[in-house]
């Protein structure tokens, strides 16, 4: 797209050309940065769900004054002789009998629509009409119109992607539960099943997941964008939530789990356990079934519980976590550390992930051992203690 922005900007200046852009991106603040780094300055409207169903980008449509489509896929070498400089005739053929103009939805008349008729197609589009319109403050709405859609219909391909999109966007809201990520990443794995060639949703399984299956490095260039940006005086477009480990990974055709003799932290379980809870952990597994031979990325993430005013402890050791992995399953890496924050006392998130490799002939269902061992303080000047938190990870091998 940077391509053809700077190939049209004379046209949009010329008064002969509106640009609009589309994007199908589960972070929208993500698609303002990239524009501002590019310089786009026309409007690129959000389809988190893939309303368009779109099934590859970018796709380029261009409209005449008479709202028809002349051309998908124009060729930007001819683009001006073909489309620019060309007259076109409203031919009446051509024209729709009626225009159609866009209006807020009624999610009230679409809610009983869904009720009475029961239908999947219905409750899709209440599902699609809350999430568009209301947001993430409207997201457990949408959650159950699209979970209703799927019970109807289970091999709804659109409502479990649609579905997927409203659990990560539930998770990186207040309203998040520990399971909505793996919900997510779920759901999108069964829309995937349900139609393999869909690059949408294909990328975003992959965006998530191992090194091995990634195409090429997803945010990679978020923090060349915001120096740059930087650079020329600007205020990059601040995210709310910034990519992650995988997000940013480099792919790798190749799994190497490294040299070297590393020792566990704390082989015979002597550190007090965390049973108060001062440290919520969740654990997602991308995807959630591997084949045999297949790798895997597992998330950990770790939250101070905010309910207790449990914070990190930064003058101490970092947090480190242990992998160990049943026999013939490889890790890497198997041990972890994750960064300080910039205080003494914090209270962040941290996130840490590793890639398992399940062996060829396995099947069936793995318990990887793992644990944590941090300093964490109980409440403002409380208590400080060096505990450790023990983590089952289940990987599912599937030979189908």
């Amino acid at each position: 797209m940077p391509a053809w922005n700077q190939k049209l900007q004379k046209y949009v200046r010329d008064g002969k050309l509106v640009v609009l852009g589309i994007a199908q991106e589960q972070h929208p603040a993500r698609n303002r940065l990239f524009a501002q780094w590019h310089n786009i300055d026309w409007p690129i409207l959000h389809d988190p769900i893939n309303l368009m169903q779109v099934a590859g980008v970018p796709i380029e449509v261009a409209i005449d004054e008479h709202g028809i489509v002349r051309s998908m896929r124009p060729k930007a070498e001819t683009f001006e002789q073909d489309f620019i400089d060309k007259a076109f005739s409203p031919a009446a053929a051509e024209l729709p009998g009626k225009r159609v103009k866009a209006t807020r939805p009624d999610l009230a008349a679409l809610r009983r629509r869904a009720e009475q008729s029961g239908s999947a197609d219905a409750w899709r589009e209440l599902g699609d009409a809350i999430v568009l319109w209301g947001g993430s403050a409207k997201v457990n709405d949408a959650i159950k119109a699209y979970t209703q859609a799927i019970e109807v219909k289970p091999d709804d391909g659109d409502a479990n992607f649609r579905l997927g999109v409203c659990y990560r966007m539930r998770y990186e809201s207040e309203q998040r539960t520990p399971a909505d990520f793996q919900a997510a990443v779920d759901h999108w794995t069964r829309a995937r099943a349900i139609n393999p060639n869909q690059y949408i949703w294909r990328r975003r399984i992959e965006q998530y997941g191992p090194r091995l299956t990634k195409p090429y490095p997803f945010y990679d260039w978020v923090e060349t964008a915001a120096r740059e940006i930087e650079a020329r005086g600007e205020k990059p477009v601040e995210l709310k939530v910034l990519p992650t480990g995988s997000e940013l990974a480099q792919p790798d055709r190749s799994f190497e789990t490294g040299e070297g003799d590393i020792k566990p932290p704390d082989p015979q379980g002597r550190v007090f356990r965390d049973e108060q809870n001062l440290i919520l952990m969740e654990v997602t597994v991308v995807p959630p079934h591997a084949k045999p031979g297949q790798t895997v990325r597992v998330h950990v993430t770790l939250r101070p519980n905010s309910k207790k005013k449990a914070h990190w402890n930064n003058e101490a050791e970092p947090l480190k976590l242990w992998i160990d992995p049943p026999s013939g399953f490889e890790v890497q890496p198997q041990l972890l550390t994750a960064p300080q924050g910039d205080k003494p006392e914090t209270s962040e998130t941290r996130r840490l992930e590793f890639e398992v490799r399940a062996p060829a002939d396995a099947s069936g269902t793995a318990k990887l051992s793992a644990y944590a061992l941090y300093y964490v303080c109980e409440d403002i000047g409380g208590v400080c203690m060096y505990l450790r938190q023990d983590i089952p990870v289940t990987i599912v091998v599937d030979r189908e």
